[in-house]
């Protein structure tokens, strides 16, 4: 099997264009379980790419239920390098209005229940560095994509990441703001954390569909509001989608991202159990080979 080198996670709404064609759907298992969904493999500009619904086609998945461990690794094992993700999220700024786009450069990390941060545990430890979670390169493609289909786009800007699946408070939002944040959702944390532990490159076109519950004029979030903001910029994202595919073409010949584990486990590899090298051997195995 031929791999999939550039992996999209977003709502199923995006796969739904004329442009993608050659379309498969295949099933990956992987130790950390199932993904959300099986993945939706097509040529899209003339690359193959793989498409996973990260809350599972029909929505059936809570941001805390999502397996972004097995999600991450099952794009990992066709053989993906850079994951664009597509996500809503709320503005915390007034110039940063619904129906623009934000590729944020920082995440801000407040999820509390247990979605499997990390790979590592089970007797191997790894410390990797996250200072720049998201990918320089990847991030310019992406935010040239979304000018060049028409969209208005914000370069760079901190997403914070709420726990979920209830919307914040006013209080909260007042404080996301005192702190500085720029945007609030509730999937970027793990993803870009565990992309980074696989050696991808990892970005978010995040879709600004309200002002969260801070503005004094603007309507308050809402289920409807987001879906109503979403559908109007379905064709936005699948536009861009088209040209970051284009700007991908050959890949990149290098990048940091490729590398986060080179200086990152600490673990003597003669302590690491043999089922947690097993389960583990897709991301680690080149380097305790040689160790």
């Amino acid at each position: 099997m031929d791999p999939v080198p550039i992996g999209v996670i977003g709502g199923s709404g995006l796969y739904s264009m004329p442009e993608l064609t050659d379309v498969e759907e295949r099933r990956v298992s992987t130790p950390f379980g199932p993904p959300s969904d099986a993945v939706l493999i097509g040529t899209l500009a003339g690359q193959r790419v793989a498409f996973l619904p990260r809350h599972g086609r029909g929505h059936v998945l809570t941001p805390s239920e999502v397996p972004y461990r097995a999600n991450i690794y099952a794009l990992k094992a066709l053989g993906v390098q850079q994951i664009i993700a597509v996500s809503a999220c709320g503005s915390l700024r007034e110039d940063f209005a619904p129906g623009h786009v934000v590729v944020p450069d920082q995440v801000v990390d407040l999820t509390r229940d247990e979605r499997g941060r990390s790979f590592f545990g089970g007797g191997l430890v790894a410390h990797v560095s996250v200072a720049d979670p998201f990918c320089g390169p990847l991030n310019a493609l992406l935010a040239d994509a979304v000018e060049a289909a028409g969209g208005t786009v914000h370069r760079g800007g901190t997403y914070v990441t709420i726990e979920g699946p209830r919307f914040s408070t006013r209080a909260e939002s007042a404080l996301y703001r005192a702190w500085g944040m720029d945007i609030i959702g509730m999937t970027t944390s793990p993803e870009v954390y565990l992309a980074r532990e696989a050696e991808m490159c990892y970005s978010v076109m995040a879709h600004v569909t309200d002002y969260d519950v801070w503005h004094a004029s603007a309507e308050d979030v809402s289920v409807e509001l987001v879906v109503q903001t979403l559908n109007a910029n379905i064709r936005l994202a699948q536009r861009a989608l088209i040209g970051v595919v284009e700007r991908l073409a050959g890949g990149f010949e290098d990048c940091a991202c490729y590398h986060a584990l080179e200086s990152a486990l600490i673990t003597d590899p003669k302590r690491i159990p043999a089922t947690t090298r097993e389960r583990l051997d897709l991301l680690v195995g080149k380097y305790l080979a040689a160790r």
